[in-house]
């Protein structure tokens, strides 16, 4: 690793340069350049809170010279826009398990590899679907069975020239809870999915309201406690689903679970208000209630994660200059200074070695490599949200995906499993 003081040097020459160096990377493209009395364009980007942030925003605007609406929302939401307005977007950001929707709607267009900059530093996650040799794949829509564009215009695992999304941002997901209020019964034991279904934490649990995320928190859990055991966890049938949400129901009745959120700020208030003690949580909340001296640990399952791959696409809408300013927008995300921003919130990128040079060697060591914090940490909002001798659940990053027990996946039952998830929520 280098000095901090290579770092800042550096990552001081490349912010400069990086205008530069990408519109000559976009002259090669046929970008115009956005010269000094010309309108700015507008890049529209819809997608969720997760990436849709105002620090990104503004940093992106001031780099590449050009004008940016995010428009976040929930990812229900969002993809419904998405899928049924091609014209309302130009990029769309949010996870692999809208690819299929997408693509199958014709709401987005295929990505020439040859105009992304980066494309050779991207890891094997989305190529191969693992980033070492002895990784678990986990079930369900691994990224690299749904990026590559084939010849017959499906998506699928052969390497073609063109892709149905930019791999960039990805994690592992599970669930969060409130270490101050975690049961006496379960203190010392080993994590499990099962805690979600646990009758100690009756009326105290959230989840996401997500029918290609909530499902899998909620199949995973009802495995784990072993009400049900699934034949193929990322291809539920729909007489298993009618066994899981007959469960699930069964314990709405009950009271069990306290609410469903849609965003990742309604999920810090859900646990911040003290409404629940256990939830479906993302990384960027576990920070952002840390940070606020909330004891929330993010759970490493002993069962594995829930493994999810950040897509940016691009709308089948999209042509013409706003198209190059596409381009130049994803170009920049892999460019180091994002993907280290997004390091703080938990997230990890496709190309970590360009962003090491923006992280410091304690930020390295234990977003990355799973090691104790040498020093407190700050989150993405400048709070401390790592405490010096605190180390993150679950290990290194390759530890981390070689766990990955499932996939945010659009099923074949799909159809199916939407029906049953809104007669869960409204029941």
């Amino acid at each position: 690793m280098p000095s901090n003081s290579d770092k800042n040097v550096a990552s001081s020459f490349q912010r400069r340069t990086l205008l530069k160096g990408g519109l000559a990377f976009g002259l090669t493209a046929g970008i115009t350049p956005f010269s000094i009395g010309k309108e700015k364009p507008t890049l529209r980007v819809l997608g969720t809170h997760v990436t849709l942030q105002e620090a990104i925003r503004q940093r992106a605007m001031e780099d590449l010279g050009i004008n940016i609406e995010f428009e976040p929302g929930g990812s229900a939401t969002v993809l419904q826009k998405a899928s049924m307005n091609p014209s309302s977007f130009d990029l769309y950001e949010q996870w692999s398990n809208s690819i299929n929707v997408l693509w199958r709607a014709h709401a987005i267009q295929p990505i020439e590899k040859k105009r992304l900059q980066y494309w050779e530093e991207i890891n094997d996650l989305s190529k191969t679907g693992k980033l070492t040799e002895n990784a678990r794949m986990g079930a369900g829509d691994a990224p690299h069975k749904i990026i590559n564009v084939q010849d017959d215009g499906t998506l699928g695992a052969n390497h073609t020239d063109t892709i149905s999304f930019l791999p960039y941002v990805h994690n592992v997901d599970s669930f969060g809870y409130d270490t101050s209020k975690l049961p006496n019964e379960l203190q010392g034991q080993e994590e499990s999915w099962g805690w979600l279904l646990d009758s100690r934490y009756s009326g105290k649990v959230g989840i996401v309201n997500d029918p290609t995320i909530g499902l899998f928190d909620l199949a995973l859990a009802a495995q784990a406690k072993g009400f049900i055991q699934f034949q193929d966890i990322g291809a539920m049938t729909e007489y298993e689903l009618d066994d899981l949400f007959s469960l699930l129901i069964e314990l709405t009745q009950l009271n069990h679970f306290n609410g469903f959120w849609t965003s990742v700020p309604e999920s810090v208030e859900f646990m911040k208000s003290g409404r629940v003690a256990i939830e479906s949580m993302f990384s960027p909340a576990v920070s952002a209630l840390n940070g606020q001296d909330i004891p929330v640990t993010f759970a490493a399952p002993k069962e594995g994660y829930r493994g999810w791959h950040g897509v940016m696409c691009m709308s089948s809408a999209t042509q013409g200059r706003i198209k190059d300013v596409a381009y130049e927008y994803m170009n920049w995300w892999l460019s180091g200074w994002p993907g280290a921003f997004i390091a703080r919130q938990g997230y990890y990128i496709s190309n970590p070695k360009r962003s090491a040079q923006y992280l410091s060697d304690a930020e390295w060591n234990y977003w990355y490599k799973g090691q104790v914090a040498s020093e407190p940490l700050k989150g993405p909002d400048g709070n401390i949200s790592v405490r010096q001798g605190a180390q993150r659940t679950g290990g290194s990053y390759e530890e981390r995906f070689s766990n990955v027990a499932v996939w945010n996946t659009v099923m074949p039952t799909y159809e199916y499993s939407l029906q049953k998830w809104y007669e869960f929520i409204t029941a």
